[in-house]
Formats: structure tokens, sequence, C-alpha cells
């Protein structure tokens, strides 16, 4: 990558959405684009606990006309590539290399992207990097959530452990933990926990277990609700909804954890699982913002600053919430082709994403509603 190349897009990202957008603008025939990393690919899921694992199943469905569901693209398998149903974040980053090697894709890694600047006129952007100034015609921003957790969700919060810095729920000493946040995150904290013989309570200020909603992107999965019933059946697993957390202090032997009309005493550090700020927040000013979050176009293309494209799990269209990785490829094809349109290249290799059900654009389609 020579500084002072011009590229047509810059993909800021190679994880799960950035190295799927790589896909479809290779298969466009895209020439001059490129895909940079600040650490490695698949950096985000090296990251996780070695315990977690997706709670999406991955099934060898090919010969049977359905993507595996943790597929980033077509004729590819991470079920079929590891033979598991749910894959550790090792082997999924493992997998996005293979992807990456296949389609020789122009990722860059140990490449930090420091500024994004707006060129007037939408006439692109300049990209700030540690060698220099990168200029492209379009940027799709596909930087992720778990290098971005939210440490600050009330008074105290300091003084927890954000499950995102947990190599290893065996490195944890103690037998007693208290985890604030109910949601997927802190469901695999207690289940884990739970498996190594600790006594673990769960805070959260809804009862998301509890929720019946047929959409996984605001209720717990099967898989999850399968691991807690099991844990919760050994009685070391206790689950206390309507817990607003207010503040969390330190006190000599341990943590008090308060709510507005309650308070729980942890020998141990309280392990903060409220979820991710997103790497939006790194370029906010480029964004509308209503409602705390991004404003998108129907292209998925910010409101505010022409050119600039998210793809990942920060998308939102309305009341639909793109999160999960079979959720978020979708829309891979949209924002390829807006760009490929307006650079004038011939979108025709995008009719098999739409035949294989990768090109989302008609989101009037999309309900959860269930019979049975």
């Amino acid at each position: 990558m020579e500084k002072s190349e011009a590229f047509d897009v810059i993909v800021v990202g190679a994880g799960a959405a950035g190295i799927g957008v790589g896909v479809v603008l290779r298969e466009l025939g895209m020439a001059h684009f490129a895909i940079l990393e600040r650490h490695q690919i698949g950096e985000s899921f090296r990251r996780w606990p070695q315990e977690m694992h997706f709670i999406t199943p991955s099934f060898p469905s090919h010969g049977f006309g359905h993507l595996d569901l943790n597929a980033i693209t077509r004729k590819t398998s991470p079920a079929i590539s590891f033979r598991r149903e749910h894959l550790a974040g090792d082997q999924y980053a493992q997998y996005l290399e293979a992807v990456t090697d296949y389609f020789e894709l122009p990722v860059y890694t140990d490449v930090e992207v420091q500024k994004i600047e707006p060129l007037s006129q939408g006439q692109g952007f300049l990209v700030h990097v540690p060698d220099g100034i990168l200029k492209t015609r379009f940027l799709i921003w596909a930087a992720g959530e778990f290098q971005y957790p939210n440490l600050t969700p009330f008074p105290g919060a300091d003084l927890c452990l954000h499950n995102s810095w947990v190599q290893s729920w065996t490195d944890l000493e103690g037998d007693e933990f208290i985890i604030i946040g109910g949601y997927e995150s802190g469901m695999d904290a207690a289940s884990n926990l739970v498996a190594l013989g600790k006594r673990v309570k769960v805070l959260d200020r809804t009862g998301i277990w509890a929720s019946p909603d047929a959409d996984p992107s605001i209720s717990l999965s099967p898989y999850t609700l399968q691991r807690i019933e099991f844990c919760y059946s050994t009685g070391r697993l206790e689950l206390i909804s309507n817990a607003a957390i207010e503040e969390v202090k330190a006190f000599r032997g341990g943590y008090a954890v308060y709510s507005e009309y309650d308070k729980w005493i942890s020998p141990t550090q309280p392990i903060l699982c409220t979820g991710f700020e997103g790497s939006l927040k790194q370029i906010a000013h480029l964004f509308h913002w209503p409602e705390g979050h991004a404003k998108l176009t129907e292209q998925d293309e910010s409101t505010r600053t022409p050119g600039l494209f998210v793809v990942g799990p920060s998308v939102r269209q309305g009341d639909l919430i793109f999160c999960f990785i079979y959720k978020f490829r979708q829309r891979f094809a949209v924002v390829a082709n807006a760009i490929a349109q307006r650079l004038g290249i011939d979108t025709t290799p995008l009719d098999s994403y739409r035949k294989e059900g990768m090109f989302l654009d008609d989101l009037s389609c999309c309900d959860n509603d269930c019979v049975c």
C-alpha cells in the first residue's frame, strides 16, 4: 500500500463485517480498495474469554440451500471448517483469515486509523494513519464493538471488572460473584462461573431472561436460555430482576452494589456486563444521533457525511437491529451496490447475493412474528 495511492474505497476494520464487505467489493471487480486493521484480522474475536462461544449455531446446510448462520460470504462455512456448532473466538478469527487468503483481500494489519477528514463537496476522505495520509473516494466503517466497552454506566463502575477484560474465567479467584447486566455477555459469564463451582448473582434492570420476544437482538438466544436453565438447577445461580444499579462502592473486605432500594455485598470485584459503546463513537461527529443511534440512509450511509457507509453490528434501520452476523451480512451488498453504481461499475455479480438472501434492501419483509 503506497501512502500516495488514491483508493476508490477504504474499509476500516478487518473483522466479520470488514472482511465480509471486502469479499463483495472483490467480487464486483473493484481493484483500488484497501482494508485497514489496527491489530490483526479478527482481533475482537481473539480477545474473547477462552470459554466464550458463538450463541448462533453453525451448521453445514449448503446442500439444502441454506447459508451457515455465522458465514460472512457464500460457499463458506465455519461449521465445515472446524466441525463445531458453536465456535470459540480464536476459531472464528482463523475462519476470517482463511476467507481473506482465499479471496486475496487487500488487508493491511497494524495500521491504526487516527483521523477521518471529509473533503469538501463530497469529494472523498483523507484517512490519517501513522505513516501518512491516504485518500479515498468512499469510506466503509466496519470496526466492531467488543474493543469499545461501556465503562461508565454508573458511578463506581471503574471498581468493576468488565467482562471483555477477562482472558479466562478460570483466572478469577474467589467463590462468590456479582454480575451486573443480564444480557448475553452477563449470562455467558454466569454460565462459565457456575460451571467452575462458583456461586453467582446476576443483577439486571429488566430481567431479560423472562422476555418472550422472538428477536434475539432484544432477548436471550435459545442457546443461552438452555445453558442458564441448567445453571439455575444447580442452586448456585440467583437471578435478580428490577435491579437498576446506581452505584458501586469499595470497602474493606469487598464491594457494595446499590440500586435505589437495595444493596448487595460481594467479596469479589463485581463483573460489569453492561455492553459496549461501539466504535462509531470514535467518529461520532460524522453522524447525526437521534435517539442515541447513528442515523443512516436506506443504503447505510451517514446522513451527515456523504460517502461514509457503515457495516456491522452498529447498523440500525428504524426498529431493526442488525447486531448478529446473519443479520448484518445481509447489508454488505446494499452498501457495495450503492458505491458501485456511483463508480459506474457493473452490479450484475450481486444478483447471486440477492438469490441467496444476502442482499436485503426491502426491510418491509423483516418480521419476527411466530405463530407457534
